[in-house]
């Protein structure tokens, strides 16, 4: 996934929104700076299970779609409507990187998965997973870099 792609959610929330969500990953890098290496183990791994706005949209799309259709099935075909237009939605941030739950989603706090990556990094970095990726000559150690860096 490229830059572009990857900062499209960013582009269509609101300057106050990422300002907000930026201060929450720069207030929790600063408070874990002085926590065990436990604490932080502790934290990446919440990280690890921290839902993104792409799979919380597209969770919450897929549930709503099959309850349309189950209402559309069982209650009258007028709820067929609500699938096309959460369909539509989905089509819409798939396109664009926007939709209309979006804004809501990140006033909430729902990050961008690069957005729980740059905080997850900044932890391992304080953790020292990366101290030992330069060998004796300063070469760096790719495959050490590697394991340090891996989701």
């Amino acid at each position: 996934m490229n830059t572009a792609e990857i900062e499209r959610v960013r582009r269509h929330t609101s300057a106050s929104a990422n300002q907000r969500i930026d201060r929450q990953i720069a207030d929790t890098v600063a408070r874990y700076a002085t926590q065990s290496e436990g604490a932080l183990t502790v934290r990446i791994d919440e990280l690890d299970r921290e839902w993104d706005v792409e799979r919380t949209l597209e969770s919450h799309a897929a549930t709503a779609a099959l309850f349309g259709l189950a209402l559309g099935a069982t209650a009258g075909r007028r709820w067929l409507a609500l699938s096309g237009g959460v369909l539509g939605f989905l089509l819409l941030h798939g396109v664009q990187g926007w939709c209309p739950p979006l804004p809501l989603l990140r006033r909430l706090g729902v990050r961008t998965r690069a957005e729980i990556d740059r905080e997850r990094f900044a932890l391992k970095f304080l953790r020292g997973d990366f101290d030992h990726v330069r060998r004796g000559s300063g070469e760096i150690d790719v495959p050490a870099l590697l394991r340090a860096a891996a989701l």
